[in-house]
């Protein structure tokens, strides 16, 4: 009920929010055209005719757009929006009348004009796609809006023939802003008029940008043991909520919902958290995270106050219980309460601790991103020295992903003499090279986790220290002292350096300072300090690639500064996000790949979200059974039971409900025993015939039927067999006889399967007692192995729900054709599409776009496809790779860009055996669809779709490889058979070997109808094509196993009637000798030794 209440408000409030937004305003107005030329920025002008303020859309002023210098090698345009405001969606036009154009380009967005950062969609694309000519207006909307004072324009790629030229356009309208700037001691108290507030609804909104990667923004707490507390622990935003359980107050194990990452980057992050009860959705920008509350209560109970900023300690103004928020929050709700408008106004239910300001405070110092991790650098002067003694200073921050990366550098004063500060596996090293030897100390451990971190590197006297963050600081002792020759090298070395590291720093930098004196990085990009290379200013463009987290099947996520990958070990899976299944999806498939009986995993859903099941497979009989076990596998003798006080018993499997509802559901047949052995013990009562023993079905449901008979019939197998000890009753039980029987049986209703408890509820009088034992889950058979379509008409296909098939998806199906081409499936977005399809006779292709143009996957087969023969196709797209493989033959694969988009957009339905448009249909047969671990009902569409029927007549033509050993394929209904019987294999496919054990003085003897051919006493009085034909096209293949330790052995003779034989014969020394007459005179001897 609870979970309904929470649906209903949750869509209600949305509904409202979002029918309130709608009926006020349409944000979309045009925000460029009536900027002041002020407005306008750029990194360089090729002319004065080509400012940036003649960028204006559909505007010829001066030369018609924007266009930057020849020799600009980082090329921007920057628009003031004068205020902040909320933009969704941009446009872009070419220089008027020329061959300039952009054809992709990133955004950068700031509310200072200093610190930027790339915005980036909600699928993780943030490349646009631009222009193809001067004139035409190609816009991008913005998912999500963003809120912003300055964005910047960075052209990627223009008109290879032309030059860059642009006109912009921005789309939003006007936002309202409620700021208040903390300064790291200072908190805002909302104070209730009551002594506490108890919710059991509540809504708190809020965007912050923090200086620091710590500091709490919200807490609140009530005397029964409730609390909630909202911080920033190391980057990321972690919710502390707890309803009405004493025991967490004080517990140091106190659990977080943790989400976001890099959240002090100081850009705006947007924070919703939604309560119902016991039910929270945690929102932070684009993802969300739904949980339950800890603790008994529905709601939330606070006393006196909630903070905002900080954890005041009671009595002690101005004093906290963990670190305060260093940033600025905006538009701070609670509950419809706009608390900053309060304190502003200075009402009195808020009280300011500290300083509080209603402005937020602009960055001082800004960071600089190094992009190359073999081409980046940035090359500082010595300054003057801190001391007449000489010596230096250097220090600074960073933050990293990277594992290995040159930090700082330096020539010092002696020949061959050199300083190098690096990151080496996750650890900060100081080497100190001369004349061929060097020292080294450390300092730290795994630098690279994305934080900032502080380093300064001292020379004092004869002894260097290296200290990192808040450690003790690790010290070199030299016996001179240290000078610097020439400049500092940060992040690398030119390439002309002599002692070039392999691997430069990719990363941020800021904070940087030389012998004190701090670095104006503005001075640097300007050309008046230093030299750099492959540098970013004014943004640190880390990003965490692993939120979210990517990897499948708890797969764990490790990153790079440009790309992540997935360690799948203990998954169960593997591939590039660990999304293809280790594990056959059956026992059956582990038959087919050579495997005995024996313990297995199986995945029964692939790449599904189940994971794999531990089963035992049985393999000794021509069918493969799954058995699942479970916990109660010895019989259970029950005394003393009724229905007031029964005997219940519970049965765990090895598998989750989950698995076992998979398992049976792709099984032809499931049945489990049970054994019911009693003695005045009924199952029903006589009288009203009310069960007095039932067991339960997995969704909970009471079964009053036994072995062996039909559901909903309360009657046990001897009904049906009409062998009851008393023909009275329906079951052996219910003739309540002193003497032991038995209602046993099988349970075969696969919706019912397994059991899932038993209730024993008539041993309690004198003399009764019962005795019950229920087997394993046993399956065989894949249902769906055979579940097949023909298309018979070009136009004809099948349409299924729209694929869910946004981050990753994998296709498996077998087809046969006799036609050259045929889309074998697609589905269709606004732009976005994915498709597989026979090309060409001989070559298969997957071919989708995700947003970043058109990709083909291709496998080209050396002979033709459209053989009648059935072949497997196999494909799967994930954000990591895209790859194809049809049958054995190699896949081919092709990586996803590092920074491309994620997500692919369907909206269209899922067309099975031809396309949206009606053309390309495949003609032919389509078996065993699976998609993302479903398996697709081919056979029930089929039914209903004019131009395809149900099944796939002639499953053994052209299938040669089906039986294998010389097997005969027989047809069925639904499928094959192989006869065997001309072979020396048995068992489904003929794979099996025949062996026989044989003792001294035993033999086998198997006399044929007919002679051998090749032992036939030919005529030599035949023609000469008969003879020709006799000796070239007369053949016989014998093939024999064998294994034994002892020799000599007579292994095989084969004779004729007329004389002629061969033997095979093993000899003492263990050498094979093959004895043959045929129909030249003599006999021959040939000897093969192993």
């Amino acid at each position: 009920m609870d979970l309904l209440l929470l649906l209903c408000w949750i869509f209600t409030d949305r509904v409202f929010r979002a029918v309130s937004a709608a009926s006020h305003y349409t944000c979309s107005s045009p925000l460029v055209s009536s900027l002041p030329q002020s407005s306008f920025q750029s990194s360089s002008q090729s002319t004065a005719s080509s400012a940036a303020h003649n960028a204006k859309i559909n505007r010829r002023d001066g030369a018609g757009g924007w266009s930057p210098l020849v020799t600009d090698r980082e090329p921007w345009l920057q628009v003031d929006l004068k205020e902040q405001m909320e933009v969704t969606a941009v446009a872009t036009q070419g220089r008027s009348a020329s061959s300039d154009w952009v054809s992709r380009y990133l955004l950068l967005y700031s509310d200072t004009g200093q610190v930027w950062r790339e915005y980036r969609q909600e699928d993780g694309g943030g490349m646009f796609v631009g222009n193809v000519n001067s004139e035409a207006v190609v816009q991008n909307k913005l998912s999500p809006s963003l809120r912003t004072h300055f964005l910047r324009f960075v052209p990627l790629d223009w008109n290879p023939s032309g030059w860059l030229g642009l006109r912009v356009e921005l789309y939003g309208c006007s936002y309202k802003s409620d700021v208040a700037d903390f300064d790291g001691r200072s908190s805002l108290l909302y104070r209730f008029n009551q002594k506490s507030m108890s919710t059991v609804k509540d809504v708190i909104s809020l965007r912050f940008k923090s200086r620091q990667a710590e500091g709490v923004l919200l807490h609140g707490e009530g005397q029964r043991g409730d609390y909630i507390t909202l911080e920033l622990h190391r980057g990321k935003l972690a919710l502390y909520l707890n309803l009405d359980d004493t025991r967490l107050r004080f517990s140091s194990s106190r659990v977080a919902v943790t989400l976001g990452s890099l959240l002090d980057d100081q850009h705006w992050h947007s924070v919703t958290i939604e309560r119902f009860n016991k039910q929270v959705n945690l929102s932070v920008d684009t993802h969300t995270q739904h949980f339950t509350t800890r603790g008994e209560g529905y709601s939330l109970e606070v006393d006196y106050e909630l903070s905002f900023g900080g954890i005041p300690l009671p009595g002690k103004p101005g004093t906290f219980l963990r670190r305060n928020f260093d940033g600025c929050i905006e538009n701070l709700y609670y509950n419809g309460i706009n608390i900053i408008d309060l304190a502003k106004r200075r009402k009195p239910q808020i009280y300011s601790v500290g300083n509080v300001t209603f402005t937020c405070s602009r960055p001082s110092l800004v960071a600089v991103t190094f992009l190359s991790s073999s081409g980046s650098f940035l090359s500082l002067p010595m300054a003057s020295p801190l001391t007449t003694l000489g010596g230096f200073s250097v220090r600074f921050q960073f933050r990293t992903w990277n594992a290995d990366g040159l930090l700082v550098s330096a020539r010092l004063s002696r020949e061959n003499q050199r300083l190098d500060l690096q990151i080496r596996n996750n650890r900060l090293i100081l080497t100190i090279h001369d004349q061929g030897e060097r020292a080294e100390t450390s300092a730290g451990h795994r630098v690279n986790d994305g934080l900032w971190h502080s380093v300064s590197l001292d020379t004092r006297g004869l002894q260097v220290s290296l200290t990192l963050d808040n450690e003790p600081a690790s010290t070199l002792e030299r016996w001179e002292q240290l000078e610097v020759r020439g400049s500092f090298y940060f992040g690398g070395s030119p390439p002309a350096a002599r002692h070039r590291p392999t691997v430069s720093f990719q990363g941020c930098m800021r904070f940087i300072s030389i012998n004190s004196q701090t670095i104006n990085l503005h001075h640097v990009q300007q050309g008046m300090l230093g030299v750099y290379s492959d540098l970013q200013f004014d943004t640190c463009s880390i990003r965490d690639r692993c939120v979210p987290n990517l990897c499948e099947h708890g797969g764990v996520c490790l990153q790079s500064w440009s790309s992540f990958s997935c360690d799948c070990s203990g998954t169960g899976y593997s591939g590039a996000v660990c999304h293809h299944p280790l594990y056959e999806s059956s026992c059956e498939a582990y038959r087919l790949t050579g495997g005995s009986s024996g313990f297995y995993s199986i995945d029964p859903d692939g790449s599904g979200p189940l994971g794999p099941a531990p089963v035992y497979c049985n393999m000794t009989e021509e069918r493969v059974w799954t058995v699942v076990r479970h916990n109660v596998s010895a019989p259970v003798r029950v005394q003393g039971s009724s229905l007031q006080n029964p005997h219940i018993m519970t049965l765990n499997y090895s598998s989750d409900p989950k698995q076992l509802h998979t398992i049976i559901r792709s099984s032809e047949h499931c049945q489990q025993e049970v054994v019911y052995s009693c003695r005045k013990s009924r199952l029903f009562n006589t009288k009203d015939g009310r069960p007095m023993s039932w067991w339960v079905d997995p969704g909970g449901e009471r079964r009053s039927y036994w072995g062996g008979f039909l559901p909903g019939v309360q009657q046990c197998s001897c009904s049906l067999e009409q062998n009851c000890v008393d023909m009275n009753y329906f079951c052996n039980c219910d003739a309540d006889s002193q003497s032991w029987t038995n209602d046993s049986g099988i349970l075969s209703y696969k919706n019912h399967l397994p059991v899932s408890h038993i209730v024993i509820g008539d041993t309690n009088r004198t003399g009764s007692e019962a005795v019950y034992s229920i087997g394993p889950l046993r399956c065989y058979g894949n249902r769906w192995i055979w579940n097949a379509v023909s298309f018979f008409q070009e136009s004809s296909s099948l349409l299924f729900p729209q694929l869910q098939a946004e981050l990753s998806s994998d296709f498996s199906f077998f087809f046969k054709t006799s036609a050259p081409s045929g889309v074998f499936l697609e589905n269709l977005g606004h732009k976005d599409f994915i498709r597989l399809e026979l090309s060409s006779p001989s070559v298969v292709t997957f071919s989708l776009d995700v947003g970043d143009g058109p990709v083909v996957v291709a496998v080209t087969s050396p002979l033709p496809l459209n053989d009648r023969q059935w072949h497997q196709v196999r494909a799967e797209r994930n954000v990591k790779e895209v790859w194809l493989q049809v049958d054995q033959l190699p896949l081919r694969l092709l990586e996803a860009p590092a920074d491309g988009h994620r997500r692919l957009r369907l909206n269209g339905q899922l067309v099975v055996g031809g396309s949206a448009s009606r053309l390309r249909g495949f003609l032919g047969c389509m078996r065993t669809l699976n998609i993302n671990g479903v398996m697709f009902d081919l056979e029930e569409k089929a039914r209903t779709v004019v131009g395809a029927s149900s099944g796939c007549p002639g499953y053994c033509s052209g299938s040669s490889s089906l039986c294998h050993n010389r097997g005969r394929c027989i047809e069925m209904s639904n499928g094959y058979t192989c006869d065997c019987s001309t072979s020396a294999f048995r068992g489904p496919t003929c794979r099996e070997e025949v062996s026989v054990r044989l003792h001294r003085e035993s033999s086998l003897t198997f006399t044929f109808q007919e002679p051998f051919s090749v032992m036939q006493n030919r005529s030599f009085q035949t023609s000469g094509v008969s003879r020709e034909s006799s000796s070239s096209g007369t053949r016989e293949d014998v093939a024999l196993s064998f294994i034994t330790s002892h020799s000599p052995a007579h292994l095989l003779t084969i004779s004729t009637f007329s004389q002629q034989y061969i033997a095979v014969i093993l000899t003492t020394n263990g050498s094979l000798q093959i004895w043959y007459h045929l129909q030249t005179p003599g006999t021959r001897m040939c000897s093969v030794r192993s």
